[in-house]
C-alpha cells in the first residue's frame, strides 16, 4: 500500500499509475522512495509529454527505467508499443523485478500497458479488466481494446475469436461504465488546488 505514489498494486509484481508530482520536488521525492519501499524495480513511462529517467536514475540509480512515451488521444495504439513494452515488463518480472507503468493521470495508457502485460501473463482479458478496476477504480484502460487485438493476432486467433474478444470488453465496458470526463475533471481540481 502507498500513501503518497500514484501507484496500484494490481498483481504482486505489476503496479499501475500515474507520475510522480511535477510542481514539488519534494514530494516527488518522497513519492519515490515510497515506490522504491514497496520494492518497485522498474519503472515504464507511458507518457510522451514528460519523461523523469535522468532525475529518477540520478536518485534510484538501481532502478531501472523504460520511457515509453505516447500519446493519449483516443487513437491506435500501434503494436510496437504493446511489442515493446510487455517484452520489457516481461524481462524485468521473470529476472525477479516489480514494474510499474505509469502515465500522466493513471487512467489510460499506464494501465492498458499494464493490461497488456497481464494478457501476456496468461490472464484472462475480463478478469484483467476487473482486477485493474477493482485496484484502482479511476482506470478507464482505454485501449485495452488495442491490446486485447494485438495479443489475439500475435497468438495467432481467428478474426471470430477477435471478434468475440472485442465484444467482451464492450460487454464488459457498458457493465462497469466509468465517467472518464468527471475522473480528469476531478483530479484537474486537486492539481490545481
Amino acid at each position: 500500500m502507498v500513501q503518497y505514489a500514484n501507484a496500484s498494486r494490481i498483481t504482486s509484481n505489476l503496479w499501475i499509475g500515474g507520475d510522480l508530482e511535477s510542481t514539488s520536488p519534494t514530494m516527488a521525492r518522497v513519492q519515490l522512495d515510497e515506490l522504491d519501499m514497496v520494492g518497485i524495480t522498474d519503472i515504464v513511462d507511458c507518457r510522451i509529454e514528460w519523461n523523469d529517467q535522468d532525475w529518477v536514475t540520478a536518485v534510484k540509480p538501481h532502478m531501472g527505467y523504460l520511457w515509453l512515451g505516447v500519446d493519449d488521444d483516443g487513437g491506435q495504439m500501434p503494436d510496437s508499443w504493446f511489442d515493446t513494452g510487455t517484452r520489457h515488463i516481461l524481462t524485468r518480472l521473470a529476472a525477479g523485478g516489480t514494474v510499474l507503468t505509469h502515465c500522466h493521470m493513471g487512467i489510460n495508457r499506464g494501465p492498458s500497458m499494464g493490461y497488456a502485460a497481464m494478457l501476456a501473463l496468461g490472464w484472462d482479458p475480463v478478469q484483467a479488466l476487473d482486477r485493474i478496476r477493482g485496484q484502482r477504480p479511476i482506470a478507464f484502460v482505454g485501449y485495452a481494446e488495442n491490446a486485447l487485438d494485438w495479443w489475439l493476432r500475435a497468438q495467432g486467433a481467428t478474426r471470430d475469436q477477435r471478434i468475440d474478444g472485442q465484444r467482451r470488453i464492450r460487454d464488459w465496458r457498458r457493465d462497469n461504465h466509468l465517467d472518464v470526463a468527471n475522473v480528469i475533471r476531478r483530479i484537474r481540481q486537486q492539481e490545481s488546488a
